[in-house]
This record gives C-alpha cells, structure tokens and sequence, in this order.
C-alpha cells in the first residue's frame, strides 16, 4: 500500500487538526473579503461595460449575430432596430446593496482558485499518493469548467435569455421596465447555474472513481439525457427559434458526451 504524501502529519492531534482548520478558513476569509474590496472599488468602472453589457445593442454577441444575419436569412434577425433596456431602481437601498452583493459574487469567482487551492493544502496530508493525484486533477479541471460555464452563462445564455423577456409583451398595453433587482438576480443565477453545470464532467469523472457510475450506464442514458437537456434548454432560452435552441443545447450535450468519455468502462 502506498504511503502517504506527508507521514508525519498524519500523527497530528484532533486539536491540531482544528487549529489547521482554523487557520485555512482565516486565509480564505481574509482573501475573499480582501477580493470582495477590491471588487467594490472597481465596481462603477466594470458595471456598466460588463455587468450591464447585454441591455444595449453594442453588447459583442448582438452585433455579431447581427453581422451574421445579414448574410444568411434563417438566423434570428438582431439588427432590425436598436436594442436598449433602461433598468430601473425602486428601491432606496436597492442600489447599495446591489454594489455590495454583486461585489460578493465577482470575489467568489475571482478567488475561486484560491479557495480551492486552501482545501487542497488542508486535506492533502490525509490523502495516498495516487489519491493526491486524482484529487489535484479534479480540482485544476474542476476550476476551468467552472470559469468555462461562467464564461458560456455571460456570452451566451443570459444575452440570448434576457433579450427575449425583455422585448417579449403579452400585451402592447404593457411596458416593460425591468428592476435592477430582477436582472442582477437573474444575471447571477445564470452564470452560476451555468458555472455549476460545466462541473458535469468532473462530477462524472469522480463518481466513476468511486465505483458509482460507469460509461456503460452513462451510454444507456444516452437518449434520456437529450431529452433532459432540450428541455433545460428550451426551460433557458424560451425563445422558440431553433437557433437559439442549439446555441444552450449543444454545450450541454457536449458537456455530457465529455462525461461518457472521461467515466471508466
């Protein structure tokens, strides 16, 4: 049997476990909130151009699939006329603590590494040496799904997802005016949602470690997983149109056909 990585701290006390523990969540306190600062002082210089990106028609992935209509006439049309969304505060405090929250998310996502990087130091003493590696290797890929999703949540699903509510009326009666508290609240579920989703493979990967699953169950799986995730995905993009459709569809379904082939047989 292998050793471990580090056999004398395996002889530590409960104590000195605890006051590891203690001094690993002390670290990864101090760097989110240090992160959590520095987000909130960069806030007004990044929330228009990227956190409010996709309420203008100068948002990248507008024009692109405008410039991309204009060449073949089954797209949809994104370059009919300009596209603008006035988001609008009726809350007093709303505003504030919108700053303080969305600051809160953007430390989470930019310390992510970091935090991870303290559980690995904390747990690694516990763990054989081909157990290190396994672990190391969730952890690296489990941190660039995770950007990945987050990135595929921005660029993609919210723009494609906020321009249909927003421009979407069950009457003509009806104006829409969209809260700032409605669209930061769907803007970070999405990218997180998105970001958590991209962890399929890894989960995947780790459970077939574990003896839970197989490529053989994945594979038998196959055809209700698509119809799973065309339903996720029209649930995403209520759009309708099938390119839409397809732009959520084929990540996911990439994403599971990734699983298959990182499981053991």
């Amino acid at each position: 049997m292998p050793g471990k990585s580090e056999p004398g701290v395996s002889g530590m006390s409960f104590w000195g476990h605890l006051e590891a523990l203690r001094w690993t969540l002390f670290r990864m306190l101090a760097v989110f909130f240090g992160g959590a600062v520095a987000a909130f002082v960069a806030m007004p210089r990044i929330f228009d151009r990227f956190i409010l990106g996709p309420v203008s028609s100068d948002f990248f992935l507008y024009r692109l699939l405008a410039r991309i209509g204009d060449r073949f006439p089954f797209m949809p049309d994104f370059g009919s006329r300009e596209f603008h969304v006035d988001i609008i505060n009726i809350n007093v405090s709303s505003q504030f603590m919108t700053h303080i929250s969305t600051s809160f998310y953007l430390a989470v996502v930019l310390v992510f590494p970091y935090l991870l990087y303290e559980l690995w130091k904390f747990i690694r003493p516990a763990l054989y040496d081909n157990e290190m590696r396994y672990v190391r290797l969730a952890f690296i890929c489990g941190t660039l799904m995770f950007y990945a999703g987050c990135a595929v949540g921005y660029c993609l699903v919210f723009p494609f997802t906020f321009r249909f509510l927003a421009e979407y009326q069950l009457s003509v009666s009806i104006v829409n005016q969209i809260n700032l508290s409605s669209y930061i609240g769907i803007f970070l579920m999405m990218i997180f949602v998105m970001g958590l989703v991209f962890e399929l493979p890894v989960l995947a990967w780790v459970l077939s470690r574990m003896g839970i699953v197989n490529r053989a169950l994945l594979v038998r799986g196959r055809r209700y997983a698509v119809v799973g995730l065309l339903v996720l995905s029209a649930i995403i993009t209520p759009s309708g149109d099938p390119f839409t459709l397809a732009v959520v569809f084929v990540p996911l379904y990439l994403l599971y056909e990734l699983s298959v082939c990182v499981v053991r047989d």
